[in-house]
This record gives structure tokens, C-alpha cells and sequence, in this order.
């Protein structure tokens, strides 16, 4: 005889549903307004108006607006999806790619794909965290963060044996953290070079610098 359907299960489960769908609908118009209109000139109720909720249910969904722009900014690294950072289908592809070379052109050509996308919105926020404490405060959640990760990198590149032996992960998470931040892909796009450029160049210097010759 088949077990009878929990019905509280069930409003639990459909509960959490409609909030991811709010959430994701939350951000798909925070990621409309952010592009289109920049961040100082997108209000929450302008958030709240594009996808169609109560001003309330952004703050509820996803909290104020620096963590709004966090949260679309992690969105677009999942591209498209919401997933944790080591979910994120280029961390993945990182993770199986052969040999540290193809590791480094794996990530670089991932950057190359999402940095024109990602750094408006954190440069954005960084011109906002010089009078506004929220911001600065999220700026810096955002740049410990990526620091962390590059971590992560550095153990996953020492995994092949082919890092410098004179090289600890500390050393080869800094030159990769501050190669892949918003200010290097900025200043380099500043100057005419196309994300496949900065791609192109941050899989070479990270290749001579960071491997066995």
C-alpha cells in the first residue's frame, strides 16, 4: 500500500520553490536595470518594479543593494546559474582539465568569457564603497573572497607537480589574484585590448611564471 504524501512536505518544498523563483526574478531585473542604467541610478524600488514585487521581498529575497549587485555578480560566474563557486561550470572545467598549462588556459579563457561581464558591476560597486559603508564593506567580502579562491587554484595547479619548486600557493594565489582582478582587466581594456587579449596574456605570463621551465 503507498505511503501517504506529507502534505507539510509538500507546502515546504513548493514554499521553497516559488522563493528561488522570486530570488532568480529579483535578480535577472536587479542584472536589467545594473547594465542598462548603471548602479548609482538603480533604486531597490526600481529593482522591485522591473521584476514585479514588493519592495519588502527584495530585501526579504536577497537584502540590501550592495548584496543585490553581489548576488547578480555571482549569477553571472555561474552564468546563468545560481550554484555554489565550486559548482560554477568553469571551476569544474578547471578541475578536469590535464596538466596545469591546460588548467591555466582553461580558467584564463573563463575570465576572458566573464570579466567584460562581472567588472562594470564590481567597479560600480567600488566607486559606491568610497561613501557608502555598506559597499565598502561588501567590496572588501567580494576581494577576501576571490583571494580564497585563488587558493583553491593554487592546490588544484600544485596537484599536477608541475609548479615551481620555489613557489608556495600563497605566492602563486597573489600573482593570479591580482592578475584576474577588475583593475588589471580595466586598465588593460582601457588601452584597446579585447578579452581575448587579456586572456591570451594572463595564460601566458601565469604559464613562464608559475611552472617548471
Amino acid at each position: 500500500m503507498p505511503r501517504p504524501v506529507n502534505p507539510r512536505r509538500y507546502d515546504t518544498s513548493r514554499r521553497r520553490a516559488a522563493a528561488e523563483e522570486t530570488r532568480r526574478a529579483v535578480l535577472l531585473a536587479a542584472r536589467e536595470l545594473f547594465t542598462r542604467d548603471g548602479y548609482a541610478a538603480t533604486s531597490v524600488a526600481a529593482v522591485a518594479a522591473e521584476a514585479g514585487v514588493a519592495v519588502d521581498t527584495v530585501y526579504s529575497s536577497v537584502g540590501r543593494k550592495p548584496q543585490v549587485l553581489l548576488a547578480v555578480h555571482d549569477l553571472e560566474l555561474g552564468e546563468g546559474d545560481a550554484v555554489p563557486a565550486q559548482e560554477r561550470a568553469y571551476v569544474v572545467a578547471v578541475r578536469a582539465a590535464p596538466g596545469a598549462a591546460a588548467k591555466i588556459r582553461t580558467y584564463a579563457d573563463a575570465l576572458g568569457r566573464l570579466l567584460p561581464r562581472t567588472v562594470p558591476l564590481l567597479e560600480a560597486l567600488r566607486a559606491a564603497a568610497v561613501d557608502d559603508t555598506d559597499c565598502r564593506r561588501t567590496w572588501q567580502q567580494v576581494s577576501d573572497r576571490r583571494a580564497a579562491h585563488m587558493l583553491l587554484f593554487a592546490a588544484d595547479l600544485r596537484t599536477t607537480g608541475e609548479l615551481r619548486d620555489d613557489l608556495g600557493d600563497a605566492d602563486v594565489a597573489r600573482l593570479v589574484w591580482t592578475m584576474n582582478g577588475p583593475e588589471y582587466f580595466a586598465l588593460l581594456a582601457s588601452q584597446g585590448a579585447s578579452p581575448s587579449d587579456y586572456a591570451d596574456l594572463v595564460a601566458d605570463v601565469w604559464t613562464r611564471t608559475l611552472l617548471r621551465r
